[in-house]
């Protein structure tokens, strides 16, 4: 009876849905075991791991997914699987490219071993795996929750990273208007003040130390304790204190980071009247006080992947209205199409003589951004991310401080085509407490600087020591009695001009020798360089006399420069190639250049640039003629070294292949789409003629071509991907084997071999096996190992020259 009331029951879940609960009963009953063992670390990694497999699996069982974000899902859960098994030390799983189960008993051996278990993927100290985005960019999501401080009046707090041990903030501000109530001046701000301070990279996740700091600002009147309110100037901004929070364990991943845990932040109050915010936050970085129960709120979590990837994986932190802090500086990859024009100034320090007065001045700095006429650009100045734009910027005010220490930094945006006509101009003006007084101060001086100097470069990172100019007030604005006079101390110095001689009145303002100010400025632009060199090339076209110097000149250019401007120093060496197309007079040196930063971008130091070269070439390069002259150039040089001749840059070529060869198939592929394959024969004849001269090369009896015949056979597998899409895949076989069988069997035997196993891992191998396998054709390979021989035979079946 019991027999004919059982039933056979039929899973109606998906695959996954089943694998992932036969994963989660796998590891809870080894998630118990690392508790009873004391493996706290591993323990609360499966944890996590787990609650994101059970919350995918809902997702997965509730159908309301649409296709895309289904495939998407699909790929982090199989991830999360596989990576979860790997940290357990439990059989791995081969899955095809959709994340699904391979059968074994219909999977055959080269698929297994060439499978990638985990080879591309994030395993971080914090012990989250997220799939590998386009940039290894990082960035800290910032919720904050509340303020709580009795200051009476309305305040300013901005928020940034540090690092306290070189004592330099490393973002933009993060600026949130606070009321005198206890709530944010906006009030629909209220329970969505959120930030994500994008753009760092590994060298921050490595750094010592790194704090989250919120430097206070008060707006009002001078001095909380004046009594009578209606008398005191109003609106001004006065240091009130810092609030610090020790993160390099949130940012390194060694601490949880949890998106629901709150984070106390403790206020430390301004004590000395003169002290600068700056020397606070020296102090509290150092020792804990008691902030009496005063402070921020705050909630946070590190997330990975830039601001696209991010939206994506994380829609329920990050959306449309979350505010964006970049870093002050470039992230570590910068990807086609991301433009970024912001000048960073920071109003450092200034040494303010007391003139006529009794007590020293209490000096506001008040900073625009002017045209040529000396006009404000308006809203050019922004103060913090989330912050409007503003037209002028109004310095912390210190109390009779003869040498303030500011150290604010503020964001000039404005248009590239404006840079070369805007200037900065800074007044200096002293504020009274008592509102009858103010209003009859002036400027008492001024500085100014130029962004961009006169052989277009910009003005350089750093310091920047400004003349502090005197004289009546109105010339002060006037730009034709200022832009005439040097605007930097460095600027007399290197003019052989002493200070008291410049000194003499020139257009009614005159050189004060008793005041100093000083700036630093950081230039994160993609387009304004401060290298003259590469400016000279990036602008070839204005001065086309100069163009084979300037192409010479790129390799002593710092690479640093080059990488950042990759894609505009690319098009300017494609745009020079295809408008020389029916010249051959800068191939060469266009062939060279390309060369260089392809050599650049292999370099350890910035190897992590692969993914934008490899964006530029799919999405941006646009040169349809380029392959003729890559191929014709790539052609000469390695028939000159078949020869015996001196040929230097053939080596860091042949190191260079990989990408050499994706230009030439990508140029290929764009002009046979735009002509309907027009000239495919001759292409396809200039193809076997170069593969002839590399197998020229591997002939060659000269002792000069010994390294470039083990450079060929390192890096000639790497082109196959590419060139069996525009090739005959046939022919490419045939000639590949000839470039092995044309090496005499004595000599090279290691590197053949380490060759050949990368050509039987290339998808040239992959593709012709899966096809051979699928018909009456059979993949053979046999290995013939000896002590004195290393030889690899591929034959299919009735073709026998191909692999």
């Amino acid at each position: 009876s019991i027999l004919l009331n059982t039933e056979n029951t039929i899973p109606a879940e998906i695959p996954l849905v089943q694998e992932v609960t036969t994963t989660l009963w796998e590891w809870g009953s080894i998630w118990k075991q690392l508790y009873v063992v004391n493996k706290k670390k591993l323990f609360r990694q499966v944890r996590s791991m787990m609650f994101d497999l059970m919350e995918w699996r809902s997702q997965l069982l509730s159908g309301t997914l649409p296709k895309d974000e289904m495939k998407e899902l699909k790929q982090k859960v199989t991830s999360k699987i596989d990576y979860g098994n790997k940290i357990l030390e439990l059989d791995l799983i081969v899955r095809d490219e959709d994340g699904n189960i391979l059968d074994p008993d219909k999977t055959s051996v080269i698929i297994c071993q060439n499978w990638p278990f985990l080879s591309e993927r994030d395993q971080s100290d914090y012990g989250m795996y997220a799939r590998v985005s386009s940039s290894p960019t990082h960035s800290l999501y910032v919720f904050v929750r509340n303020f709580v401080c009795r200051i009476g009046e309305d305040a300013e707090l901005f928020m940034s990273l540090y690092d306290p041990q070189k004592h330099t903030v490393i973002s933009e501000n993060y600026l949130v208007r606070w009321g005198s109530k206890g709530f944010p001046k906006e009030i629909d701000m209220l329970n969505n003040l959120k930030v994500v301070f994008t753009d760092l990279g590994n060298k921050d996740l490595n750094r010592d130390k790194v704090y989250l700091i919120c430097q206070i600002v008060r707006v009002g009147r001078m001095d909380l304790r004046e009594s009578n309110i209606k008398k005191c100037t109003q609106g001004l901004r006065r240091p009130f204190g810092v609030a610090v929070m020790d993160i390099t364990d949130i940012i390194k991943g060694k601490a949880e980071s949890d998106e629901e845990k709150q984070h106390f932040i403790p206020f430390h109050p301004v004590v000395a009247e003169n002290e600068s915010l700056h020397s606070l936050l020296g102090k509290v970085t150092a020792s804990k006080g008691d902030s009496g129960g005063q402070g921020l709120w705050v909630t946070m979590k590190m997330l990975v992947g830039d601001m696209s990837q991010i939206r994506k994986d994380y829609p329920h932190l990050v959306d449309r209205t979350t505010v964006v802090a970049r870093k002050l500086g470039f992230p570590e990859i910068i990807m086609p199409g991301d433009i970024r024009n912001d000048i960073y100034v920071t109003l450092a320090t200034g040494d303010f003589d007391k003139y006529n007065k009794t007590t020293q001045r209490n000096v506001e700095v008040i900073m625009c951004v002017c045209d040529e006429e000396g006009k404000v650009i308006p809203n050019a100045i922004c103060l913090g991310a989330g912050d409007k734009p503003v037209s002028e910027y109004r310095s912390v005010l210190y109390y009779q401080v003869k040498q303030p220490r500011w150290m604010e930094t503020l964001k000039v945006a404005v248009p590239i085509e404006d840079m070369q006509r805007i200037h900065l101009r800074f007044m200096f003006r002293h504020r009274s407490s008592q509102e009858s007084k103010d209003k009859g101060e002036k400027n008492f001086a001024m500085a100014f600087v130029k962004l961009m100097k006169e052989d277009g470069t910009t003005l350089q990172d750093g310091y920047h020591d400004l003349l502090v100019l005197k004289g009546d007030s109105k010339k002060m604005e006037d730009a034709s009695a200022y832009l005439t006079l040097p605007s930097c101390r460095q600027q007399v110095e290197n003019k052989g001009v002493t200070l008291s001689r410049s000194a003499s009145s020139v257009g009614g303002l005159s050189v004060s020798t008793r005041d100093a100010f000083t700036i630093a400025t950081l230039v994160c632009s993609t387009k304004l360089t401060q290298n003259v060199g590469l400016l000279g090339l990036l602008k070839w076209r204005m001065k086309p006399e100069l163009l084979q110097e300037n192409l010479e000149k790129l390799k002593i250019v710092d690479g640093e420069e080059v990488v950042k401007f990759l894609q505009d120093t690319l098009d300017a060496l494609f745009n020079i190639m295809m408008e020389h197309s029916h010249s051959n007079e800068y191939d060469i040196l266009v062939f060279d250049a390309l060369i260089y930063i392809i050599g650049l971008i292999a370099d350890r130091k910035f190897q992590h640039f692969n993914t934008v070269l490899e964006a530029y070439i799919q999405q941006h390069f646009s040169a349809t003629l380029a392959y003729k002259k890559l191929m014709t150039v790539l052609k000469t040089y390695l028939d000159t070294s078949s020869r015996g001749e001196q040929c230097e840059p053939i080596l860091r070529t042949l190191k260079a292949l990989e990408y050499v060869f994706k230009f030439i198939v990508r140029s290929r592929t764009l002009f046979s789409q735009l002509y309907e394959g027009k000239e495919q024969t001759e292409f396809e004849e200039s193809m076997r003629r170069l593969f002839e001269s590399i197998n020229n090369l591997m002939k060659s009896q000269y002792k000069t071509t010994i390294l470039l015949q083990v450079a060929a056979l390192k890096y000639i597998p790497s082109v196959l991907q590419d060139v069996e899409t525009v090739f005959d895949a046939k022919l490419l076989s045939q000639l590949l084997y000839e470039f092995y069988t044309c090496i005499p069997p004595v000599k090279l035997q290691k590197q053949k071999v380490q060759s050949m196993n990368e050509i039987v891992h290339s998808n040239l191998f992959k593709k012709q096996g899966k096809s051979k396998l699928s018909s009456e054709y059979k993949l053979n390979i046999y290995w013939n190992v000896t002590m004195t021989n290393f030889s690899i035979f591929f034959y299919f079946g009735r073709e026998q020259n191909e692999l």
